[in-house]
């Protein structure tokens, strides 16, 4: 058989494709060798190294493809003809030009402010003539611009070079070699972009997975780092309007050194010496897990009869809310304790946002592991979890014995046993979370469990009249309460059940018509959408209660830290829901709860007797609801001043929280 022989455009594009990848490669080397501090010197550069490989090799086959598909048109074939040869090396100037500019912004960018560069830059656009006139008085302008012109004419000549190269080589190729090449060809590009071979592509927050910020700055370059902000630029605040909102916040939240200027938030929630029995943890926050669909609230049908026992025997919130819709949103708000205010895809997408502190990491002798069923890669979790919680063990699909059943992975019932096998053996104590997906489309009950879990069949008109769109989504919340007490039945058979402490919240609620089951405005006002409930179960360790003041999903980890006598530092708006002093003051009648809804841009506030939202930048008009009843409010000026005041204040609050909140050093 003789062998293929590679067409000389494909080897040009290689050639030339791998001259940028070993100077992006040799450009790394450079940042490091020049703004490596001694702090930084103890850090493992290695997979950064080859994580930075694999987007450096994203970038250049993207820039290929492009030369490729053009060179591909009749006509345009940079060898073969003279308009084809001036195009591909346009198009290979422009990509010189770009690249020469984003490294020498980037190299500035990092000497300034020791990240990659990123999209926000842009913003200061909008005042030119200021930027320009601090660049040449902070900068060499006239020698960098040499330097980009000198870098732009050695990178087109070797170019040139790699051309004269192959074009001198051999020109006859077989039709059948060209296609079978150019299909290589194509593939590998399309490989090489998506930067692995699984469900998921190659993402920014995969540089955060490292564990180390600057790790992850080491590996990215400044195409990732920019193109992967470049949504999220005007993701930032008002200064002016957080300070004015500054003297009620912090009195609300109860800051103990309150300051204008520097803008403290820090609260210290104490407890006396770390007990020799510190309570393990097991935190699930639970897929779509609705209050009005759930048997908590009276649905008659009926849907989550354990879990209801499980209420009965904890402390049981019936009045919580998550701060907005969507499981990214909902798992940032739980960890982070920061609603998620983004108006343009998640926060836990947004670069500029992935350091972040967590009182996780206040339960300091503790293992921490999170269990999910599939991948973290989606919403860029993995970022979000590995970079802020130290010593994270992460378990996904792959890492069980069990089957992956659907697109979201293992089952629920699957996920809660296998996590139980690995926390059954641990000797420290842990702080577990337990993310689960089946009460999600498609719905799906696993073939295994369908002979013990009876599916059953309910009237249309019933399953609507009580918040259910199909016999599906019925029996897959039915399925999540199965799944709940497969869980406590193992759990209750191992050695840490006695000195453990079980959380369960919802991700977020489903929008829907709760009937009678609550207040008219639950459902005018889509709060069946945040509506979700909140139990702390720990037989033997607390006393069984149900409260009905208002609670925030932001609220869990100052909770739990609080019932486990864990001494932390709270940065953010999250409140210990059980703290002795709150509750002697009000019983908890102060608290609020905040909600944003990102696709209307409208947000609001609940508290007291009501909920209060407006839509943003005068998108949709003001209202006022009643949480308990179905008497029509109206909205005095008083009223207006003080919902519009606190709302203003979380809301402002929360999106400088989202840039502000740093892991402590």
């Amino acid at each position: 058989m003789k062998k293929l022989k590679i067409p000389r455009y494909i080897q040009w594009i290689s050639r030339v494709g791998l001259t940028f990848l070993l100077l992006m490669s040799l450009l790394r080397f450079i940042l490091v060798w020049a703004f490596r501090t001694p702090s930084n010197k103890a850090v493992p550069l290695f997979d950064a190294y080859v994580l930075g490989l694999r987007y450096d090799l994203r970038m250049v086959c993207i820039a290929c493809l492009l030369v490729f598909l053009v060179g591909s048109i009749p006509g345009l074939h940079p060898l073969d003809k003279k308009w084809g040869r001036r195009v591909s090396l346009w198009l290979w100037t422009l990509f010189i030009i770009v690249f020469a500019l984003f490294y020498a912004v980037d190299f500035a960018n990092y000497a300034y402010l020791s990240q990659r560069l990123s999209a926000s830059l842009l913003n200061y656009t909008e005042d030119a003539k200021i930027s320009l006139g601090m660049m040449w008085q902070t900068y060499h302008l006239t020698w960098i611009l040499i330097g980009l012109v000198a870098t732009v004419l050695l990178l087109l000549a070797i170019i040139k070079v790699n051309y004269n190269f192959v074009l001198s080589k051999q020109k006859q190729v077989p039709k059948p070699a060209r296609i079978i090449w150019s299909i290589v060809f194509f593939l590998c590009l399309g490989v090489g972009i998506f930067g692995r071979v699984g469900q998921f592509p190659l993402r920014w927050s995969d540089a955060f997975g490292l564990g180390n910020d600057y790790a992850a700055n080491v590996s990215l370059n400044p195409f990732q780092s920019f193109f992967s902000t470049l949504n999220f630029r005007h993701a930032t605040y008002d200064l002016a309007k957080v300070k004015e909102a500054y003297p009620w916040m912090s009195t609300h939240l109860g800051v103990e050194r309150p300051d204008t200027t520097t803008l403290n938030y820090d609260r210290y929630q104490g407890g006396d010496s770390l007990l020799t029995n510190q309570p393990n943890v097991v935190l699930v926050i639970c897929e779509s897990f609705s209050g009005y669909k759930s048997s908590m609230y009276g649905n008659p049908l009926n849907t989550t009869p354990y879990f209801k026992e499980l209420t009965e025997q904890g402390i049981f919130f019936d009045r919580c809310f998550t701060p907005t819709y969507g499981t990214a949103k909902g798992v940032w708000a739980t960890i982070t304790g920061i609603p998620d205010v983004q108006l343009f895809k998640t926060a836990s997408r947004n670069p500029a946002a992935v350091d972040q502190h967590s009182i996780i990491n206040d339960f300091k002798n503790y293992e921490k592991f999170y269990f999910i069923g599939g991948s973290s890669s989606w919403a860029n979790i993995r970022g979000l979890l590995t970079n802020n919680i130290e010593g994270l063990h992460l378990y996904e699909q792959d890492d069980y014995d069990a089957k992956k059943v659907d697109v979201w992975g293992i089952s629920d019932k699957n996920l809660f046993l296998e996590a139980n096998k690995i926390l059954s053996k641990q000797q420290k104590p842990f702080f577990a979370v337990i993310q689960t997906a089946d009460n999600h489309r498609p719905y799906t009950i696993p073939k295994e469990d369908q002979k013990e879990f009876q599916r059953k069949v309910v009237p249309t008109d019933s399953l609507r009249k009580y918040g259910f769109g199909s016999l599906d989504e019925y029996n897959a919340f039915r399925y999540t309460d199965f799944s709940y007490k497969k869980f406590m039945d193992a759990v209750q058979k191992e050695g840490y059940f006695k000195n453990t402490l079980f959380v369960f919240i919802g991700d977020h609620g489903i929008k829907g018509d709760a009937g009678d089951m609550l207040p008219k405005a639950w459902t005018d006002q889509a709060l069946t959408t945040e509506h979700v409930p909140l139990l702390f179960y720990a037989p033997g360790m607390i006393k069984p209660a149900r409260h009905s003041f208002y609670a925030s999903q932001v609220d869990v980890l100052p909770t739990i830290a609080g019932l486990c006598n864990i001494p932390t530092t709270n940065t953010t708006l999250g409140q210990n829901l059980l703290d002795n002093k709150k509750l002697a003051a009000d019983s908890g009648k102060s608290n609020a709860a905040f909600i944003i809804d990102p696709e209307v841009k409208r947000i609001g506030i609940i508290q007291g007797d009501y909920f209060y939202s407006y839509g943003l930048n005068n998108s949709s008009p003001e209202q006022i609801s009643n949480m308990h009843n179905n008497e029509k409010v109206t909205l005095t000026d008083e009223l207006r001043k003080k919902y519009r005041g606190m709302t203003d204040a979380y809301y402002e609050t929360a999106r400088y929280m989202l840039l502000n909140n740093k892991k402590r050093k």
